[in-house]
């Protein structure tokens, strides 16, 4: 189990006084770096938890350099130290001006993490102005079972560039996942999962009359393998509001599990009159 800290984003919005206070705000779990937000806090073991938030109100030099630190601590339930990190210096570049970063932390819960709740505490300093925040979140850590891990969209098949689910018309994103906690058959010992995705409008109607469909059985899959990554093209061909809406049936088990984000696809147009 390791906490990561991603690099802090460029900073947005209007330039506000460097005299604003340190605030922490805008704390949300997402599905991976720029991932859509997760509306529950619960996770499978073999799962990443991801929180992203809004760092306002740090003081910016003249190159637009912000000099800061993060540290972060995990508790159980009994309130007893997890893991912890001390606090590591970072700089971030607010290239648009402004004096607010985007920040994202993340946790990879091992196979083994035991069942339960936790509390995960992250502390951010402004090495300039000395001022410092935290903000506390709680999260379930589920029993093992047959699940979708490691969500994201990004903008190549192997995850290594992650994307947010907003794109523009002739775009291609990729929905990334890994199937875990299935089950094997008695004799290759191969798992046998059926995958689909639907995309839905507006309206909540499947885009096509068909979905897409993948399944594992097309590779052979070594028994060491617990987690299984998987991937849909998703090619942005009109604008609109969109869901994505991912299903795994382990077909050994007959255990289903589905996850959907939001999808917004935007027209570029000429500004030539």
């Amino acid at each position: 189990m390791v906490w990561t800290t991603l690099a802090l984003w460029a900073a947005l919005g209007s330039a506000p006084s460097q005299s604003a206070e340190l605030s922490l705000k805008n704390v949300r779990a997402t599905y991976g770096f720029l991932g859509a937000e997760r509306h529950d806090d619960k996770v499978l073991p073999g799962d990443a938890y991801f929180l992203a938030f809004d760092i306002e109100g740090v003081q910016v030099d003249a190159e637009g350099r912000v000099q800061y630190s993060m540290g972060m601590e995990v508790t159980d339930s009994r309130n007893k130290v997890f893991y912890a990190r001390d606090p590591s210096d970072l700089v971030a570049y607010n290239a648009l001006g402004g004096n607010r970063l985007e920040g994202i932390t993340y946790l990879d819960v091992g196979f083994d993490m035991p069942a339960g709740e936790y509390t995960v505490k992250v502390t951010v300093t402004d090495r300039t102005s000395k001022a410092k925040q935290a903000f506390q979140r709680k999260f379930e850590v589920l029993p093992k079972s047959f699940g979708l891990a490691h969500f994201m969209t990004s903008y190549d098949g192997g995850g290594q560039i992650p994307a947010p689910p907003v794109g523009v018309v002739g775009q291609i994103l990729f929905v990334n996942f890994s199937v875990i906690g299935f089950d094997r058959e008695s004799v290759k010992k191969q798992p046998d999962v059926r995958l689909q995705m639907r995309i839905l409008d507006e309206n909540g109607q499947p885009t096509l009359r068909k979905p897409f469909i993948g399944n594992t059985s097309q590779s052979e899959i070594s028994e060491r393998s617990i987690a299984v990554p998987m991937n849909f093209t998703v090619p942005l061909n009109r604008s609109g509001k969109f869901t994505i809406e991912v299903q795994a049936e382990d077909r050994i088990s007959k255990k289903t599990a589905k996850l959907a984000i939001p999808l917004i696809v935007m027209e570029q147009k000429s500004e030539q009159k």
